[in-house]
């Protein structure tokens, strides 16, 4: 059944709602749905357990525009049942033929690393003619959050993909811990912008439309979207070349994370930014959290967009125009365990040849990915 996709573009663009168990999700969420804004939204509620109550509060909200997946974590065990209902979703909710929502929102259980869903929805050949990735908010309790924070991995990795974090219960706390752990969390993603959620409410204005847009003609969501001068003017810390140096405890689970930005003035080699790119995922690719870059290759005059959570990378989007007279390329990277050094000295290795470093055989070893291949224009 073949069903009119309409509105100002065709892809709907999808939020992933995450954070930590406890962080206000479904607050948040069951004021959003009672905006005007959210009047046509598609909402996917991932419970686990077998009663879904935030099913039953939301489902008050908005009717028959619910999707409630129960029966495990969306990250895993129900990952194929995402794809059924993102696919199916356009025809099931259509009316005289066309698809009567223009966003979804998938919030995840508290336990949930989002990475899987955003590789699903980046690479699942079934979705991408239907859906666009908008973004990532990740909510995160002000009164809880310094020890969550310290104890709990999976909220620190929500924070540090998110595109926006939405700071909950700040009424709860006083303004000098709520400036503590706001810095903490620029340390730990300087692109993010921090929002502010009153009992609960926040503009829906805020949260969304943090995506790349349509990189074909709207060239301010691209810096939008990428926001590399967000590692420029953080100074909570010291900086050198964009790189974040951590000065707080190690042994925190945020201490190994780092927020990278990698300039390059002049334009980069399509085969050795490729391999770079290939060795990376395949060796450090668990550790890749999140990249996202406009660069210049020296055989495209026009700029590309990479984006990529850990080991996968959405289809490359060649731009029609660079978006603003700044040709450099930029890679903004979240990574663990992995320094700005190190990064910019694999890129080197590859420029100037691996032969004499004596690493050609493990680069044959890697296969070629073609992510440059899959340009789409």
């Amino acid at each position: 059944m073949s069903v009119l996709l309409t509105g100002p573009q065709s892809l709907i663009p999808v939020s992933v709602l995450t954070g930590f168990l406890g962080s206000g999700k479904t607050t948040v969420l069951n004021h959003l749905v009672q905006s005007e804004r959210m009047s046509r939204a598609l909402i996917i509620i991932n419970e686990f357990g077998a009663i879904g109550l935030d099913h039953d509060l939301v489902a008050r909200s908005t009717e028959d525009l619910v999707v409630e997946m129960m029966g495990g974590c969306l990250c895993c065990t129900i990952r194929g049942d995402l794809v059924a209902a993102l696919r199916d979703a356009p025809w099931r909710f259509s009316r005289g033929g066309t698809c009567w929502f223009d966003r979804v929102v998938i919030e995840t259980t508290g336990l949930a690393d989002p990475a899987p869903i955003l590789h699903t929805l980046m690479t699942d050949e079934r979705l991408l003619t239907l859906y666009r990735l908008d973004g990532v908010i990740a909510t995160v309790d002000a009164a809880a959050g310094e020890a969550t924070l310290d104890t709990q991995k999976e909220a620190v990795k929500q924070a540090a993909v998110a595109d926006r974090i939405l700071l909950t219960k700040s009424d709860l706390v006083s303004p000098e811990q709520r400036s503590r752990l706001a810095a903490r969390l620029a340390d730990l993603n300087p692109a993010a912008p921090i929002v502010i959620a009153t009992n609960g409410k926040v503009e829906p204005d805020l949260l969304f439309d943090a995506g790349l847009y349509d990189p074909a003609s709207q060239s301010d969501d691209v810096r939008r979207w990428l926001r590399a001068e967000a590692y420029e003017d953080h100074v909570d810390g010291h900086r050198e070349h964009g790189h974040v140096h951590h000065d707080h405890d190690v042994n925190r689970h945020d201490g190994s994370i780092q927020a990278t930005c990698l300039t390059f003035d002049e334009p980069l080699r399509a085969h050795a930014f490729e391999r770079w790119l290939d060795i990376l995922t395949a060796l450090k690719g668990a550790d890749i959290l999140r990249v996202k870059g406009i660069v210049h290759l020296a055989e495209e005059n026009r700029p590309i967009v990479i984006h990529g959570v850990q080991h996968v990378f959405h289809p490359p989007i060649l731009l029609n125009a660079w978006p603003s007279d700044d040709r450099r390329t930029r890679l903004v990277f979240i990574t663990r365990n992995i320094s700005a050094d190190e990064l910019r000295g694999t890129l080197a290795l590859m420029t100037i040849g691996l032969g004499q470093y004596g690493l050609q055989g493990l680069v044959q070893d890697i296969p070629p990915s073609g992510l440059l291949t899959q340009l789409q224009r």
